[in-house]
């Protein structure tokens, strides 16, 4: 399907408020395009959305459908993750000529740009939103579209010029293959999305198929080191090994993070990790060698290091007091929930901690039904809620609970509960414990104001 945007004055988004949906709703309104769209949630990002002026209806009923949809003039727009039984995707697709999957236009918007992605299982988010970061402090001529919400714009779309983009490069469904980045960054290669990826060996096949998809000018692909992928002519990095870029010397003063940074050329010593966390200092060091090898200055991105905030639900702090701490993370995969509970205990030793996690997708915690378990037992009290069932139905899942994982848990301090009841129980259990975390890839970020406001309350 040949497509040229600049033909379309109208927008439809099929499932607008996910992450990287609303990043190019948000796109096409800025250009002065006219966007409506579809969810079936209204979220704290949906009204946002609405406040920029995008339409937005909630009930799934083709009578709200704008009357414009069969113009030559709109493009409908849907995400894979949409549900099988939306009635409106049903009648686009019976009535309707001009539909496109999101991930094709996220190529066709940067087809005739520098495009810079980045991939990987774990960590895109933060190190595509941290060297956005560098290019705009850096005055560089760019537009960002985030799979996260920066806490420094605001927002999941930067924008500063088109001459490079910078993009996520989302494995699932295999939308990345859609792509054809100039410069490309994997940051982890680690098992997910089962129901696409039943063996690694395919995800792993996918990824390869994904580099060989980069493109002159610059054809350049980076790898961290630590996750057993080769590919010849590729800039390597890591954490601690001695590769054509690597981050070491790792410093923990008043509870700040500081390390040393090292080019082909010369070592950068004591940069600021804001974000606290092994994890976090992976995605620094890709972030930090895509922008020298891009000869941005030393200066410039020191001092963005400094002041960048990071993303919304990436290791979130909404209350700290001598009494309390309050942490929210996306951590949705037991690598990331490792990582995160491994953390805190870095930063705050011999610190009870008390963590409520939501599973995302059946098939998720199915297949990882045993790491889950291990990973949980890290906490010292948890409340597990029901999984979320995102796109998957939950009639024909009836059989994977979260009492399967509940069961699994060989932590006796456990509470399995609904998410309309866990501040309840939060309420009655919490004096027990330094740190509350809130972990998940669901609707469990909808506990975070009520967290915080109990929190307030009761630790003036």
């Amino acid at each position: 399907m040949n497509i040229n945007f600049k033909t379309f004055k109208f927008f439809y988004f099929l499932g607008i408020g996910g992450i990287g949906m609303s990043a190019i709703a948000r796109y096409f309104n800025s250009i002065g395009k006219v966007v409506y769209g579809h969810d079936k949630e209204k979220t704290l990002l949906t009204k946002k959305l609405e406040k920029e002026g995008i339409h937005i209806n909630y009930k799934d009923n083709e009578k709200l459908i704008p009357k414009y949809i069969n113009s030559d003039k709109c493009l409908i727009i849907y995400t894979s993750a949409i549900y099988k039984n939306c009635k409106q995707w049903i009648f686009l697709k019976k009535n309707c000529k001009n539909i496109i999957k999101r991930s094709k236009v996220l190529s066709l918007i940067t087809q005739d740009k520098i495009c810079i992605a980045i991939g990987g299982t774990h960590g895109k988010t933060t190190t595509c939103s941290l060297l956005a970061h560098i290019f705009y402090n850096s005055k560089i001529n760019f537009t960002a579209l985030l799979g996260g919400i920066s806490e420094n714009y605001k927002s999941n779309l930067i924008l500063n010029g088109d001459q490079y983009f910078l993009i996520e490069a989302d494995e699932f469904d295999h939308s990345f293959l859609y792509l054809n980045p100039n410069i490309a960054c994997i940051t982890s290669l680690d098992q997910d999305h089962i129901d696409i990826y039943p063996k690694k060996k395919l995800l792993k096949k996918a990824y390869i198929n994904f580099i060989k998809k980069i493109k002159n000018p610059y054809k350049k692909i980076f790898l961290c080191k630590e996750d057993n992928i080769f590919y010849k002519n590729a800039i390597y990095y890591s954490i601690n090994k001695k590769y054509t870029y690597y981050s070491d010397n790792i410093v923990i003063k008043n509870n700040i993070w500081y390390f040393d940074f090292h080019t082909p050329l010369s070592t950068w010593k004591s940069l600021t990790l804001s974000i606290p966390g092994l994890h976090n200092l992976k995605n620094f060091t890709a972030a930090l060698s895509i922008s020298d090898y891009l000869k941005i200055d030393q200066k410039k991105i020191r001092k963005s290091l400094l002041l960048f905030k990071g993303v919304e639900r990436r290791y979130s702090i909404h209350y700290k007091s001598n009494k309390k701490i309050y942490i929210d993370d996306y951590a949705h995969h037991p690598t990331e929930i490792s990582a995160l509970i491994k953390t805190v205990n870095k930063c705050y030793p011999k610190k009870k901690i008390l963590g409520i996690f939501q599973p995302h997708l059946f098939s998720r915690t199915k297949f990882f039904l045993k790491k889950f378990a291990k990973s949980l037992e890290k906490l010292d009290f948890i409340i597990l809620l029901d999984i979320y069932p995102s796109r998957e139905c939950p009639i024909e899942n009836k059989h994977i609970t979260s009492n399967i994982l509940f069961d699994k848990i060989k932590n006796k301090n456990k509470i399995i509960t609904s998410l309309s009841k866990t501040l309840k129980i939060l309420i009655k259990v919490h004096y027990n414990f330094d740190i509350i975390i809130t972990m998940g890839a669901g609707n469990i970020d909808t506990l975070i104001n009520p967290i915080k406001q109990f929190l307030y309350k009761k630790y003036k």
